[in-house]
């Protein structure tokens, strides 16, 4: 097919707060010495922030870097912490309180900001395009492109106005080739191309495996009376049993809003376990319920986290460009956030790419970036939490909690040794018939809601007529494998209702898949039992539309 082709000088692959650092602060380099570049930015969702979704807290010393003025250019960084509690869940009624004392010290958040990440990004986007970079939302980065020497050279967009059959329709519009110099992914957690850059290239082969969870939230306003701007509550616990660790948040934010959510680690055991449903229960947990009743639900989306650290983190080099910030795993789950080292990944990017093409060094495998990384505060935070998730997986809450306390806050996360998680999460299901069936409530359309109610309020809409982004490699193991062993954990890991099993007289047993429900959280691409399900794009503005989370 012939298609249209774009030249830049750096191409970045995602407007979340990793791809838009690395943009400004490789234009700022370009201001200071003079220097004329072209750099792009392509994002997959119709605006920027469409598909970001966090808790969130801030930690702004990587924003202090990149834009000093930042309090001057209006950041949208408007309610400090004032509060900080952290509270043990054992049962919807009771609940313990723990002192400071004992909560390791990467969870306090003083000199942090409650924040809606979404409004963050269109914010520093805003900054990136003052800047004289080119940001194009609505864009899928489908396809990779290679030179002759397997470098990366750029990317295809994805196809437009292509039927479910595979035939063009009225609308068709083929993608184009955007081609640069050095390409980045920063697609966040999962990323499609970056998936497949660290398989190609063996940039994860001498790390641990990858670590996930899930993150779900939804977004209220409260009775102004209840509101207190920058209160920020932590549990741990129920409605999650001993065997499943993860955690759950409240944040007061602006405008009489809170954000609620809990954390899943997706190396639960139990087929049944359903994310969603555990998120309705949370709700009516009394620390949680008071501030809800009498609320409204605003806003729900549910995204993936990469959650491994150090460990887990795979060369971030490669010939023809980078892989930064959630992409390749930067967060620190000690502290619960990635916001910060996914934008000091990205800053330092910019500067091992300056240096390149100002030496017109074109298309190379930039090893300098490893060194130049671990010399970087970000790698010290991932050093000093490399084992904190480790310890939660072996030992479980309250022994992992203990070891983590004795790290963090008496030994700076210096101890001596280093733990090791070497069990794929999707490996740990275990069989249906030895494992307990968990009778959710029924929503109460107060508190709790169901699936596709929430996912319309997630604004998520796909074109009807387009192929499945949601590929199975082998079609039957749905039914015949993960059916009788699991009873298809897909219908219950996915925070959207993407997946079913129906039964009809005519047809028997089918699994059905509602592709333009997928809120793109990348659960189904991590969590299958049989890893038979590879997340692709969909058709480019696809997806939810988060306008405030």
């Amino acid at each position: 097919m012939e298609r249209e082709a774009m030249e830049f000088d750096l191409l970045i692959i995602g407007a979340g707060p990793a791809g838009l650092s690395t943009a400004y602060q490789f234009m700022k380099l370009a201001k200071e010495q003079n220097k004329e570049y072209s750099v792009c930015v392509v994002e997959k969702a119709a605006e920027v922030g469409g598909h970001i979704l966090s808790g969130a807290v801030l930690d702004a010393r990587a924003l202090s870097e990149l834009i000093p003025n930042w309090q001057a250019l209006d950041a949208p960084l408007n309610v400090p912490v004032i509060q900080d509690d952290v509270y043990l869940f054992q049962t919807e009624q009771t609940a313990r309180k723990l002192p400071n004392s004992l909560i390791p010290k990467t969870m306090h958040n003083d000199g942090k900001y409650v924040i809606s990440l979404g409004n963050f990004c269109r914010w520093l986007a805003s900054q990136v395009e003052d800047m004289g970079a080119d940001i194009f939302p609505g864009f899928t980065a489908s396809e990779l492109l290679f030179d002759e020497n397997d470098a990366v050279v750029g990317v295809i967009t994805g196809d437009m106005g292509v039927a479910a059959d595979g035939s063009e329709k009225d609308t068709f519009m083929p993608g184009m080739e955007i081609r640069a110099k050095y390409t980045v992914f920063a697609e966040g957690c999962r990323g499609h191309l970056g998936k497949q850059v660290m398989a190609k290239f063996g940039l994860a082969n001498d790390a641990d495996p990858q670590h996930y969870a899930i993150g779900l939230k939804e977004l209220w306003e409260i009775d102004p009376a209840l509101h207190q701007p920058g209160l920020v509550i932590h549990g741990a616990g129920w409605p999650l049993d001993n065997e499943t660790s993860g955690g759950s948040f409240l944040y007061h934010g602006e405008n009489n809003q809170v954000a609620l959510g809990i954390i899943i680690d997706l190396s639960y055991s139990n087929p049944y376990l359903s994310p969603f449903d555990e998120l309705q229960r949370l709700k009516h947990q009394a620390v949680f319920k008071k501030y809800l009743e009498g609320g409204k639900r605003l806003s729900y989306g549910a995204r993936a986290i990469t959650k491994g650290g150090l460990n887990a983190l795979p060369k971030m080099h490669f010939p023809g460009g980078l892989i930064v910030g959630c992409d390749a795993g930067t967060l620190n789950f000690a502290k619960i956030k990635g916001t910060h080292t996914a934008m000091k990944s990205g800053m330092v990017a910019a500067e091992v790419l300056f240096s390149a093409l100002a030496e017109e060094r074109h298309h190379q495998d930039l090893e300098e970036f490893a060194l130049a990384f671990k010399h970087s505060w970000a790698y010290e935070e991932l050093y000093r939490s490399r084992n904190f998730g480790p310890a939660m997986h072996k030992f479980g809450t309250f022994w992992g909690g203990a070891f983590n306390f004795v790290d963090q806050n008496l030994c700076q996360g210096q101890l001596p040794l280093t733990l090791r998680d070497l069990t794929e999460d999707y490996t740990r299901l275990q069989p249906a018939s030895k494992s307990k069936k968990i009778e959710y409530p029924k929503p109460d359309g107060v508190l709790s809601f169901d699936k596709l109610s929430s996912v319309f309020i997630s604004n998520t809409n796909h074109e009807d007529n387009q192929p499945c982004h949601l590929v199975l490699k082998e079609p039957d193991i749905p039914l015949s494998g993960n059916l009788p062993l699991y009873d298809e954990p897909a219908q219950r890991y996915c925070p959207a209702g993407v997946y079913e099993v129906v039964e009809s007289p005519q047809q028997g047993k089918e699994f059905k898949i509602n592709s333009q429900n997928c809120l793109h959280c990348k659960t189904c691409d991590i969590k299958d039992p049989a890893q038979n399900i590879t997340w692709v794009t969909p058709e480019g503005g696809g997806g939810p539309n988060y306008p405030n989370m």
